[in-house]
């Protein structure tokens, strides 16, 4: 029998799309700002709202310290505003409430 070999995560796989031509010309003006390309824009922007997505159906428990440093590291406002309304329980838990 043949063993199952693991695949290499590491290798860069197709990721296509098709979008209205409106919000291609959205795009491109956001990469004549920051410079760069587009399909490197559009992973990281993916990519970026793929973290929050998953970060905000996530239980955290967390020391005071813990708590006010990563509230801080995400920039205060932009933690609440990512995160929605906090509300700071016993044992330090944090909870987000999300739409």
């Amino acid at each position: 029998m043949s063993e199952i070999q693991p695949r290499d995560r590491s290798k860069a796989v197709p990721l296509n799309m098709r979008v209205a031509e409106h919000r291609r010309d959205l795009i491109d003006a956001a990469v004549e700002v920051v410079g760069g390309d587009r399909t490197s824009f559009v992973l990281e922007a993916a990519c970026k709202r793929a973290e929050e997505v998953l970060m905000e159906r996530r239980l955290f428990l967390l020391d005071d310290a813990a708590f006010y440093r990563t509230a801080r590291s995400r920039g205060g406002m932009a933690y609440r505003r990512a995160c929605g309304p906090l509300r700071y329980q016993p044992r330090h838990r944090v909870t987000c409430f999300t739409d």
